[in-house]
């Protein structure tokens, strides 16, 4: 199972401790983690997930693998920028949205449009013609959030 982690490249503490808890969760469950490789969100997720010896996987924008967070094992230079965002979300098989900038946002939009489910922990919510939609799996908790994405996954 590969779990992508999607968020912002800069967040507060408390964000960042949610996102390592995420991490840390997704390895404790065997799943992989993907993410766009950079800092923020994206690092705190690495290094929760590489403190119970889980994989990680970063989709960098750029052309170094130097740019990858130092928790990154596996790093994927492509180049794109932020268009990586559609690959990180494609290697996945569901997304877990922390907090989160434009970039998180369009990466939910990617998963929604391919049929990838999202669960969201504090994260944008939807609307269409002035009505919330519910798209986005809503938890409470980063234990929450994993078991639901990997229930959803599995379907």
């Amino acid at each position: 199972m590969i779990v992508a982690v999607i968020g912002a490249g800069q967040c507060s503490k408390e964000v960042a401790r949610v996102a390592e808890s995420v991490g840390r969760e997704l390895a404790r469950r065997g799943a992989a983690l993907v993410c766009g490789g950079l800092g923020g969100v994206m690092e705190a997720a690495c290094r929760g997930a590489k403190s119970e010896g889980g994989l990680t996987i970063g989709i960098l924008p750029g052309f170094s693998r130097g740019e990858a967070n130092p928790y990154v094992d596996i790093p994927v230079v492509t180049g794109l920028g932020e268009a990586r965002n559609v690959i990180v979300v494609r290697t996945s098989q569901a997304v877990i949205a922390v907090d989160g900038e434009y970039g998180t946002l369009s990466e939910i939009a990617y998963a929604l449009k391919l049929g990838i489910p999202v669960v969201g922990l504090s994260t944008w919510q939807l609307a269409q013609e002035g009505r919330l939609v519910s798209a986005i799996v809503e938890a409470a908790t980063p234990v929450e959030a994993v078991d639901k994405a990997l229930e959803l996954a599995g379907r």
